[in-house]
């Protein structure tokens, strides 16, 4: 199980190389292509070339003003989102440009946590006014979300079923499986075939949670609300506004936050931190936990009321080592996803023999790590064993052990067991009997036999 990559395309614009660097390594993913450029004339350029669904643009440029030169990409770019950088003496003017077609604005030195939201939110801001484009234009294409499931072992079907059942509900549902197994993908393909799939899919992974920020992340705060607070924040609920809020590893999150998550679900209100008044939203929730939640609500760290609401609809992956039929097709897959428009890496039968022996316990995303690396050691583009990590050649090594190592009978073990009691006990046999548990007329047969053999 893994996803199918509609890449989105981000240019960064900013004529510091430390920026260009730092927005390149955070921003960099599977299913993201990063293009940096250190002036306007290369970024003119680099729009010309390639087409981007968001652009990333520092205000200040030595050849260019970045204001100015948006109105020239958005008039290039269908649908492009335009994020300004800006320090905070330009903040003013990044507002401005907001009314004027800018997508949101982030300021130096940057908080990461927001510069992920603040993309996410512009891809999906993006993909919507696309969808508008191609309607007025009377061209009624179908945006496809991005992810896929892959498989069909028939766990694997159980789950593409359940998840077509239940998907154009907006009932709560709750995916569970050990990390690794794609929990993630499985949340997309349900957001995807909604009928909310044209609205934002906000995604959080709860053990990255702050205790002290959780309610500021999940509820946003107001201007003043605590120290630091310069200025209002839309949290997770609020950017999940008529979408689908994902909430990973929800066992993590502490039982304080979880009331208040319940109240959210049971109202389809929250209040913001700072705020008196109580927002209206309408949201549909995807939990998943690689926890026994059952377990948890019995050592009382996890709420039993948020339980019984969130396990309305429960869809369960199995670990890759229980389908590992799966292994050659998600291979494929792999490295026809890694091979960048060349021709893909084969892997040789003696490799793919590891892959089948090994177990996995980082399941889907183990798997995918061991071919990146696979086609980074491969040799004329096969990835032979030598391309493999050392824990999975280990793996066959033990099998093959096992396989060819010569175990002797029961007969044998048995009289070489009863020469060590003997010798133990110096010859006694009448010792040596009472030590095996049998009368000392058996041991003479026992011996007697061996005798005679």
């Amino acid at each position: 199980m893994t996803d199918q990559i509609s890449t989105m395309n981000i240019l960064v614009v900013d004529d510091e190389k430390s920026i260009r660097r730092l927005l390149e390594k955070e921003l960099t993913s599977s299913r993201r292509s990063i293009t940096t450029a250190g002036n306007a004339k290369e970024a003119l350029l680099a729009v010309k070339k390639k087409v981007f669904d968001i652009i990333i643009l520092d205000i200040m440029l030595p050849d260019a003003n970045g204001i100015e030169l948006m109105a020239g990409f958005q008039e290039q770019v269908l649908a492009v989102q335009i994020i300004l950088i800006t320090g905070y003496g330009d903040v003013d003017d990044a507002v401005e440009a907001m009314k004027t077609g800018a997508c949101d604005y982030i300021t130096k030195p940057f908080d990461l946590e927001r510069l992920e939201q603040v993309v996410e939110k512009a891809y999906q801001r993006g993909l919507l006014r696309k969808k508008e484009i191609l309607k007025q234009q009377g061209r009624q294409e179908k945006i496809q979300y991005p992810e896929h499931i892959v498989g069909h072992s028939s766990s694997m079907e159980e789950v593409r079923f359940l998840i077509g059942k239940v998907a154009p509900t907006s009932v709560p549902v709750l995916i569970t499986g050990e990390s690794g197994t794609g929990k993630n993908v499985a949340a997309r393909q349900l957001h995807g075939l909604s009928l909310r799939s044209a609205s934002p899919l906000i995604t959080k992974n709860c053990a990255t949670l702050q205790e002290e920020l959780i309610r500021s992340e999940l509820f946003g705060y107001c201007k003043g609300a605590f120290t630091g607070a310069e200025e209002s924040r839309t949290g997770l609920l609020g950017l999940a506004d008529k979408g689908t809020l994902f909430l990973d590893e929800i066992g993590e999150l502490s039982v304080g936050v979880q009331a208040s998550l319940l109240r959210v679900m049971e109202n389809q209100t929250f209040r913001p931190v700072g705020d008196k008044n109580e927002i209206k939203v309408d949201i549909r929730f995807i939990f998943a936990t690689n926890r026994d939640l059952k377990k948890s609500v019995a050592k009382g760290t996890f709420s039993e009321a948020l339980f019984h609401r969130l396990n309305v609809f429960t869809i369960k992956i199995l670990p890759l080592r229980k389908r590992k039929e799966e292994i050659p097709v998600l291979v494929e897959y792999f490295l026809g996803q890694m091979s960048h428009g060349t021709a893909p890496c084969k892997v040789a039968k003696n490799a793919m023999q590891h892959l089948m022996a090994y177990d996995w316990p980082g399941n889907v995303r183990e798997l995918h790590n061991v071919i990146e690396r696979g086609i980074i050691l491969s040799d004329n583009n096969i990835i032979t064993e030598r391309s493999l990590p050392l824990e999975l050649l280990e793996t066959m090594d033990d099998m093959n052990t096992y396989a060819t190592e010569q175990f002797p009978s029961l007969k044998d073990l048995e009289k070489n067991h009863i020469m060590k009691v003997l010798k133990h006990v110096d010859g006694n046999r009448s010792k040596a009997a009472e030590i095996l548990g049998i009368s000392r007329k058996t041991l003479y047969r026992k011996l007697l036999d061996d005798i005679e053999q």
